[in-house]
């Protein structure tokens, strides 16, 4: 049974269209991995981190609506936990 999550994605403020891009493709790409998908996707553009996070001052926020089977969870948190380009995130089960 799939469940729906919400995904939160915080790369450096820097960060161009080209890595949104490529961290969108990696997320479609693990979502096939774990044969989930995405349901929606917003850009939250460009926000002050209310504290620096190592020489970052300001986050591209990105947010995905994704379903996903239960046991696929934990593989999906480890894949984002060691992807460098990004700063934080935060898979949260969604209802």
């Amino acid at each position: 049974m799939r469940n729906k999550y919400e995904l939160t994605i915080v790369l450096d403020g820097k960060t161009g269209s080209a890595k949104k891009k490529k961290v969108t493709e990696t997320l479609e790409s693990l979502m096939g991995v774990f044969k989930g998908k995405i349901t929606g996707s917003t850009d939250w553009g460009v926000k002050d981190l209310a504290y620096k996070i190592g020489k970052s001052s300001s986050g591209v926020y990105l947010y995905f609506e994704l379903e996903l089977d239960g046991k696929s969870v934990k593989g999906l948190n480890d894949k984002l936990r060691v992807d460098m380009d990004l700063l934080r995130y935060l898979l949260i089960r969604n209802g």
